[in-house]
C-alpha cells in the first residue's frame, strides 16, 4: 500500500470511530431516561416500542407525543408531573433527568 492510500485508509478510519463515538454519546441521554423510566414508571407504564402497560389504565410512553408537546413535557417533569389518578404519585425530575427521559421518548413515539 502505498503512503498515500495508508494516510487516508487511516483518516478515513479515523472519522469512523469518531462519528461512532458522537452517535453513542448522543444515545447516551436516552439510555439514561430509559433507566429512569424503567425504576420509576415500568411498574405502571409500557415504556417501550412493544411492550404492554402492566395497568390497563396506564397510557403506553411511545403514544405520549399525541397527548403532550414532548418538547413541553421536560419542562413539566422539572416543575413536578401529578395525575388525577390516585395511584400515580407525583414526580419531579432534575433538568438533566427531564431530557434525558424526553431524549429517550422520542425514540420510542409511533
Amino acid at each position: 500500500m502505498s503512503r498515500g492510500r495508508h494516510t487516508s485508509a487511516v483518516l478515513a478510519a479515523g472519522i469512523a470511530i469518531a462519528a461512532l463515538a458522537a452517535s453513542a454519546h448522543a444515545q447516551e441521554p436516552a439510555v439514561r431516561g430509559r433507566a429512569l423510566l424503567k425504576d420509576n414508571c415500568a411498574a405502571c407504564h409500557a415504556i417501550d416500542r412493544l411492550d404492554r402497560s402492566a395497568r390497563p389504565a396506564a397510557p403506553p410512553f411511545r403514544v405520549l407525543g399525541e397527548s403532550f408537546d414532548l418538547d413541553q413535557f421536560a419542562r413539566r417533569l422539572r416543575q413536578g408531573l401529578a395525575s388525577s389518578h390516585p395511584d400515580m404519585p407525583e414526580f419531579r425530575f432534575s433538568a438533566d433527568d427531564a431530557d434525558a427521559v424526553v431524549a429517550y421518548l422520542r425514540t420510542i413515539q409511533q
